[in-house]
């Protein structure tokens, strides 16, 4: 059984949250194994009976991945014993430990295992940090001509981008649309600067003609 936990922001308990969630898991299959076991009257031995599980039965493994959609890099806990303050060493071998499984955009270096659309988020995310690196990775790659409506959703609720979406269209063509919010940008701060040169030249302006009247005064 695989599990996937999603994090658009660092968790610094993320293992133990994790390990609540599969041993829940096995604790249900027990649970209904058991109930199988009382339903049928089937248990051989008082060993079997009180386990409400016998030697035969066994478990379906339970996988969490941790998918996290967060532009910063993960600094967080990856295993159990991270969580941990100073521990005697003689200790640890006897403590049991917990990894995570983390996939987290920053630290993929190889994207072509991925054959669904989830590429480009995890892509976008990746450089979300450096506008540079994203120009490049959207002009070089192709498949961000044509990106589906949802994906393009999740890249500005994650990516913290604002690609404008077109109601009507069910396929985003990326680069374009990162070219044209670029040119919008500056274009609009073109216009606040003309717009601060007005306000600007209208202070002077004020400011002239305050001193026009003190020296005619």
């Amino acid at each position: 059984m695989i599990g996937v936990e999603n994090q658009s922001d660092i968790h610094y308990a993320i293992p133990v949250k994790n390990m609540f969630y599969d041993v829940m898991a096995y604790g249900n299959q027990v649970k209904e194994t058991a109930k199988k076991h009382r339903k049928d009257k089937d248990t051989t031995t008082s060993d079997e009976f009180f386990s409400g599980f016998t030697k035969e039965d066994k478990l379906i493994p339970v996988i969490t991945i941790t998918v996290y959609l967060g532009t910063k890099e993960w600094d967080g806990p990856r295993k159990l014993s991270d969580m941990f303050g100073d521990v005697d060493e003689e200790l640890m071998p006897f403590i049991p430990d917990y990894r995570i499984n983390l996939l987290a955009p920053r630290e993929i270096t190889d994207f072509t295992g991925f054959r669904t659309s989830i590429r480009q988020l995890f892509e976008v995310l990746k450089n979300a940090y450096d506008k540079e690196k994203m120009q490049e990775v959207l002009q070089n790659d192709e498949k961000f001509s044509r990106v589906d409506r949802e994906t393009v959703e999740a890249i500005n609720l994650f990516a913290g981008t604002d690609i404008d979406i077109d109601e009507k269209e069910e396929v985003i063509d990326m680069c374009k649309a990162w070219e044209e919010q670029k040119n919008e940008g500056r274009e609009l701060g073109r216009e606040e600067g003309r717009k601060l040169g007005r306000e600007e030249g209208e202070r002077e302006k004020k400011v002239e003609k305050k001193a026009e009247f003190v020296r005619q005064k």
